[in-house]
């Protein structure tokens, strides 16, 4: 394929984005569809080349030690579940709800944080227990992700920030935990069905390698005040394109 330059160029823009603030997405989806990849197709690519940048930073973020893995574990094995839920439902239902709700709910998002400048900055006591946040956000937004996608990581975000009390440094690293859960396990229903261009996939990955290392060094060294602004950006990025696609739709 002559696009694969092009192709490890926007893996690479797309994993430093997606290990910063998640919204990777918005840019190599479309990007897919561009190049003839029938919609399941694309959405399969797409989950395929994610799995290396969300692992990437995921990787990068444990070092750094931001990512409690024992206390994960169970928002893992719930989020695998409901992703796997949403790839086998994407195939069966159009998504034409969430195309409709999603936009005002991430500027719902955006307007929060807007308005809340020192929200994240630092740890406080959370609203929720761990395990019944992990069972809630597990299951629906593992399953939201493998069924429509866009947005599932400032949700995550806003969750862990709102209802466990993180710090946005450490919402967004176990952020990109579950959105490699999620990235896994609906790539592995999409890859049973045959819905995936290894070829395409693989070299965006490489891309989406040294992206998200780039990313999740940044974020590391500079922490929330650095998130903020391009989490802002994406999610504001993110509602406008959702909302322009509900329209022409």
């Amino acid at each position: 394929m002559n696009a694969f330059p092009l192709l490890f160029f926007v893996g690479a823009i797309a994993g430093w984005i997606d290990s910063i603030a998640g919204g990777g997405g918005l840019i190599t989806v479309p990007v897919l569809l561009s190049l003839g990849l029938p919609p399941a197709d694309a959405l399969g690519t797409n989950k395929l080349q994610a799995v290396f940048g969300s692992g990437s930073a995921t990787w990068h973020y444990g070092r750094a030690g931001l990512i409690n893995f024992r206390e994960a574990v169970s928002g893992v094995g719930f989020t695998a579940v409901g992703a796997v839920a949403g790839a086998v439902a994407v195939q069966h239902i159009p998504p034409d709800f969430l195309r409709a709700i999603i936009p005002f709910l991430l500027l719902a998002i955006a307007l929060y944080f807007f308005f809340r400048p020192r929200l994240g900055d630092t740890d406080v006591h959370p609203r929720l227990k761990s395990g019944m946040f992990h069972f809630v956000f597990g299951l629906a937004l593992g399953f939201y992700d493998g069924f429509f996608g866009p947005g599932t990581g400032s949700f995550w975000a806003m969750a862990y920030v709102l209802l466990l009390g993180f710090n946005l440094t450490k919402a967004t690293a176990h952020t990109k935990l579950m959105n490699f859960t999620s990235n896994a396990a609906s790539l592995a229903v999409f890859l049973v069905g045959g819905k995936a261009h290894m070829a395409a996939g693989l070299v965006m990955g490489v891309g989406q390698l040294l992206g998200a290392w780039l990313g999740a060094k940044m974020v590391v060294a500079r922490g929330a005040r650095f998130i903020r602004p391009i989490f802002l950006m994406v999610v504001l990025a993110i509602s406008v394109r959702l909302l322009v696609a509900a329209v022409h739709h």
